[in-house]
């Protein structure tokens, strides 16, 4: 019996410390405890922009390989390397383009604020600047969440400014994101995760809107964890004209499918 009930603890300590992630766009509010550490690996497929726009079977991969670290129970930060692979056809001469692109690294901040367990919402800020070299990009993140017995939800308020071009350009960037998502068993979560991302060149146009909705699974063990969604696009519009020629999805700086894979370990 001893032995049941220390198996059961050390399940339950290992469950609790591990930072699993149920959705994989929308951040949750739980931060690393102190003096944790994740490896988490990501990859993200987008697929399917308009031949019209000059990218006919088009798809980018973005893999992007994660170290976290629990400074305290409230600070969590991590260091992100950042890889791209792109290829696609050009309808007009038929030529295919493709290639692969180091995009940098990014350092990731997450200050909990106010912690789930103790208040109606949990509240934590989020931070994260990019550099591959010649671009730059700063994001921010507030994030919402909560769970009440089985069911769980997240919101996310997102901002993102990327400089290009020696820093002579810049674009803004606007996202919500949102999932709700219920726990099949001690192991497996299904739940709905939502996205709606804008474009704003310069911040003196708003270019265009992408929204997307689709499925998430979510696994976890002792000290593992895995999440997979497929997301496709259910509208988007383009206010500066119609390049897509589609009346009802934007497809010139977003694609028609996203698919994403998260998997994490803790030690």
């Amino acid at each position: 019996m001893k032995s049941s009930w220390l198996f059961a603890t050390l399940l339950l300590a290992g469950t609790a410390l591990a930072d699993n992630r149920i959705f994989t766009y929308t951040y949750e509010p739980e931060t690393e405890p102190k003096g944790d550490w994740e490896l988490e690996q990501s990859v993200t497929a987008r697929v399917g922009r308009n031949a019209v726009v000059g990218q006919q079977d088009y798809q980018q991969w973005e893999f992007r390989t994660e170290v976290e670290h629990g400074f305290t129970d409230r600070y969590t930060a991590s260091l992100y390397v950042n890889d791209t692979y792109e290829s696609y056809r050009d309808p007009a001469t038929g030529a295919n383009s493709s290639g692969n692109r180091w995009a940098g690294i990014s350092i990731e901040n997450r200050y909990l604020v106010l912690d789930p367990v103790e208040n109606p919402v949990g509240l934590t800020l989020y931070l994260e600047p990019s550099w591959d070299g010649q671009n730059a990009e700063l994001e921010q993140k507030i994030i919402l969440g909560q769970r009440f017995g089985e069911w769980k939800w997240a919101v996310n308020l997102t901002h993102a400014t990327e400089w290009t071009d020696d820093s002579k350009s810049s674009e803004g960037e606007l996202e919500l994101s949102a999932g709700l998502a219920r726990n099949l068993s001690a192991n497996w979560t299904l739940g709905l995760e939502f996205r709606d991302h804008n474009e704003l060149p310069e911040y003196r146009q708003w270019e265009n809107t992408a929204v997307y909705l689709g499925p998430t699974l979510s696994y976890h063990r002792l000290n593992w964890w895995t999440a997979f969604s497929v997301m496709p696009q259910i509208y988007g519009a383009n206010f500066l004209g119609n390049p897509g020629q589609n009346s009802q999805l934007e497809l010139e700086g977003h694609e028609r499918l996203n698919v994403r894979l998260l998997i994490g370990y803790s030690f």
